[in-house]
């Protein structure tokens, strides 16, 4: 089957991955997150921590991964360079925030921030990479002045760079994004007035987006990371992703851990599905997500939401072989195969029940990257 592709993961959050999930987001960010991704100033730190991320993400069936690091430009270019090593198509940002309320020693001056982000692409852009590329990373609204988002979105929109960022997430987040640009009629036209919504750009969550916000994304081509883990376990809300593809958005999935406590996209496709039957409970005319469909979204979602679709997300001719060889009856399978049934129904029954026991080989573009040999 094709690779996986997540498309919001904080690779720095493996490091207290299923801890800390009692409390609401912007509580969680100050007491939990903050503190954590502050010590990966240290590099060795950020160095085991990333080498596990990327064996661990590889080993779930991650081909693809769009990762937010910190704001630390050398950890940053660190995991890069790992996620290189193993061969991980990957796409990374620095972080970029110049102001942090809650948390003050963990930010930026808006200067610092906007040359390391140019120290940090031109490392990544002038490597020797093939599949790993920079993304410009504002972390959210709430901490980034106006000036650093405006001076971020110049820059990609200068060098035709990705961008990834968080939107309306939770009620307590709009409230305050709204609070701190009084001047914007909503969280959309924050980032669509300073350039930071393009048709390479993937937001994350988006629970709480208008019909008219999601006009605005169709019409720039940006992207929606759905991310029903993190959604669910920090209480921020859910994403009705019938109703954004209605509008023509498009629509991949996203683990984000540490907000979502599963690095398995198996886990996302389960949640998404799970998620809109929560809605359809709700609205009973509502149409739930099939497995197909969230098969999709992991898929060929996914690599549309990062506009890499004419590379990868699928087995046409001429995209690049990224893949997972699964093992039904592999040793200790969480499920069985008690009589002869179809591949279809095969499939079907490693999406609800399977996991990294039956992915018996990970492919990106034709070379086998798992299981590891002598990619380290």
């Amino acid at each position: 089957m094709p690779g996986m592709i997540d498309t919001h993961i904080h690779a720095p959050q493996y490091m207290f991955i299923g801890t800390g999930m009692e409390r609401p987001l912007l509580e969680w960010l100050a007491c939990t997150t903050f503190p954590t991704e502050d010590i990966f100033l240290d590099v060795e730190i950020a160095r085991n921590i990333y080498n596990a991320v990327v064996r661990r993400t590889l080993r779930n069936g991650t081909t693809t991964a769009c990762y937010f690091a910190t704001i630390h430009t050398d950890a940053s270019i660190l995991l890069a360079d790992i996620a290189s090593q193993y061969g991980q198509r990957a796409f990374i940002g620095k972080v970029c925030m110049d102001r942090n309320d809650t948390y003050e020693k963990y930010s930026e001056t808006t200067e610092e921030s906007i040359r390391e982000t140019e120290r940090y692409y031109k490392s990544i852009a002038y490597s020797i990479y093939k599949r790993v590329k920079p993304v410009i990373t504002p972390r959210f609204a709430i901490s980034c002045s106006e000036k650093l988002l405006k001076e971020l979105g110049k820059f990609a929109d200068e060098q035709d760079l990705h961008i990834q960022s968080h939107i309306s997430e939770s009620p307590a987040e709009i409230k305050e994004v709204l609070k701190l640009f009084p001047d914007y009629k909503n969280y959309t036209e924050v980032y669509n007035r300073n350039k930071l919504l393009t048709n390479k750009t993937v937001m994350a969550h988006g629970c709480y987006l208008t019909n008219k916000e999601l006009h605005v994304f169709r019409e720039r081509g940006t992207a929606i990371s759905h991310c029903p883990n993190s959604n669910i376990s920090l209480c921020s809300g859910h994403l009705d992703v019938r109703n954004a593809l209605n509008h023509k958005v498009k629509v991949g999935l996203g683990t984000d851990i540490a907000g979502g406590y599963s690095i398995s996209l198996l886990d996302t496709i389960r949640k998404a599905i799970e998620t809109s039957k929560i809605l359809y409970m709700t609205e009973n005319s509502y149409h739930v997500l099939t497995y197909k469909e969230a098969f999709r979204l992991a898929t060929l979602g996914g690599s549309e939401a990062l506009s890499i679709d004419h590379i990868t997300g699928n087995f046409e001719v001429g995209k690049e072989f990224d893949a997972l060889l699964i093992n039904p009856d592999a040793k200790d399978s969480p499920f069985e195969l008690l009589s002869p049934i179809s591949t279809e129904e095969v499939l079907q029954r490693f999406l609800y029940l399977g996991d990294d026991r039956n992915i018996k080989a990970v492919y990106v573009a034709g070379r086998c990257v798992v299981p590891f040999i002598s990619n380290n």
